[in-house]
């Protein structure tokens, strides 16, 4: 199985790539993870794929393309973890999940001739197909150190906001440490006291916590969203006592 994440939301791109891949492979499963992170968002990106590669069967290949810095000197890289693959750009968008899992090996792709402007295509697509027609995942060029180790902020109870989902619920990567009631800050833009409640029914009206389906802390507004009061933005430092 072949599991796609991109920042292409509902243009040709992640389309073509299906193409090439079934080309490669014509048995080839494939499976949107999304196509709509926030253009070049990869610190969102990074947090979709943490907490969503582990619901998939061992052995899939997740192709990710977040990537600003395509045709440039990042490298593009294959890794092996100790249940997955994953394909994509060396710029951090994969490195949270990779490591959770626990890498194996990587090895640099040749973007040689490839487009300088759609390695989704040329490169990570073909890859990624290599790899599902059960071809050596070490013949997909050389060993290499993966450069970008990129990690989610987090020191005691502060952390930052990781994502806001299509809801307008943002996300933290704080967990819930079982209080009814937190003081949540966020530089100028917030400070108060939350609610803590179980689900989104059983809240009242206005801003209050829940412990969301990542196994973290989210702000949110029953039948409405969080995100156009606060107006946080993703990678913004938040604490949660």
């Amino acid at each position: 199985m072949i599991a796609i994440l991109t920042d292409f939301g509902d243009s040709e791109y992640a389309g073509v790539m299906k193409g090439v891949i079934c080309t490669m492979c014509a048995e080839a499963r494939i499976i949107d993870i999304t196509n709509n992170v926030p253009s070049h968002n990869i610190r969102e990106g990074a947090w979709i794929l943490f907490i969503s590669y582990r619901y998939f069967p061992r052995g899939t290949i997740f192709l990710c393309v977040v990537d600003p810095g395509v045709g440039s000197s990042r490298n593009a890289i294959a890794v092996k973890t100790k249940n997955y693959f994953f394909v994509g750009p060396d710029n951090g968008l994969m490195y949270p999940a990779m490591k959770s899992d626990g890498i194996i090996d990587a090895r640099k792709l040749d973007t040689n001739g490839a487009s300088k402007t759609f390695h989704g295509r040329d490169v990570f697509a073909k890859s990624a197909g290599f790899i599902e027609g059960r071809k050596q995942f070490e013949l997909l060029g050389n060993r290499i150190e993966i450069m970008e180790r990129f990690a989610f902020y987090r020191k005691g109870r502060e952390g930052e906001v990781v994502r806001i989902d299509s809801f307008g619920n943002i996300i933290t990567n704080l967990e819930h440490i079982g209080k009814k009631r937190y003081n949540v800050t966020a530089g100028k833009k917030l400070k108060a006291e939350l609610d803590f409640f179980e689900n989104y029914e059983s809240s009242g009206k206005g801003l209050f916590l829940v412990e969301g389906s990542s196994g973290t802390l989210e702000i949110a507004r029953k039948n409405s969203g969080a995100a156009e009061i606060l107006r946080l933005k993703i990678g913004e430092r938040i604490t949660i006592l």
